[in-house]
């Protein structure tokens, strides 16, 4: 008889309420080792809620969140970081008035692995690592921001919207190098994103939220021809 592997990340009954509005009600996940998993949904369907609760950036709360089957819930963002769980958010993290490189040294002094210098350079930023950030482009300010959550290579990366502002081939080229990255650091992935093309085409399988409960989950070809998840949000991007 096998035994079931343990889930990298899981989140059980997570439910947030605002007064009477449930932002996430009795939300369900279980995201396997190495999984780049996809989260969609409308505006107000529980996505950065969601991100929050896992984080450890929301308060009052229930449920439980477990990181590689341990109980997580009770940790500060800074402990579940130091557990292995980091995070980027959909407006840029990054000092503008430090350069790229004392940025990652920054990061990497906290880190158990600093491994700065080979993010620098799978992200392409180690030919401006003397660049003061706020000289740089806004697409390498975002993967910057990228290379920031990988330093120390987390076990669990939790992406808030990377491809935000960024042009269609900078998105692709982004979503590219995170797969490979991902793959190859053994890093799983949990990603909410807009951008349907990056999100359908790195994902392995897609979580999709409506009205802060999981509407349905699958592949992404499942889930792009769901006839209720193609009523609900995708309509016509279904194609």
């Amino acid at each position: 008889m096998t035994t079931a592997m343990v889930p990298a990340l899981e989140g059980v009954a997570l439910t947030r309420a605002y007064g009477g509005f449930r932002a996430l009600d009795g939300v369900a996940l279980s995201v396997e080792k190495g999984e780049i998993r996809g989260i969609i949904g409308p505006n107000g369907a529980g996505k950065s809620t969601l991100m929050d609760v896992l984080s450890g950036r929301a308060a009052r709360w229930s449920g439980s969140v477990r990181l590689d089957g341990r109980d997580i819930g009770a940790l500060s963002p800074r402990k579940r970081r130091q557990a292995g769980l980091a995070r980027s958010f959909q407006k840029t993290n990054v000092f503008t008035d430090l350069t790229v490189g004392a940025q990652i040294r920054l990061a990497a002094r906290s880190a158990e692995i600093d491994n700065g210098a080979e993010v620098l350079e799978r992200l392409e930023l180690d030919t401006i690592r003397d660049s003061v950030a706020a000289d740089i482009s806004y697409g390498e300010r975002r993967r910057l921001d990228l290379a920031l959550a990988l330093v120390g290579r987390p076990r669990v990366l939790l992406l808030d919207e990377p491809a935000a502002g960024l042009t269609v081939q900078e998105s692709l080229a982004m979503a590219a190098q995170l797969r490979a990255l991902a793959r190859e650091w053994q890093v799983t992935v949990l990603l909410v994103e807009h951008d349907m093309e990056v999100v359908f085409g790195i994902s392995d399988r897609i979580t999709v939220l409506h009205l802060g409960k999981v509407l349905a989950e699958g592949e992404p070809a499942a889930i792009r021809s769901n006839p209720v998840v193609v009523s609900a949000y995708l309509g016509s991007t279904a194609q």
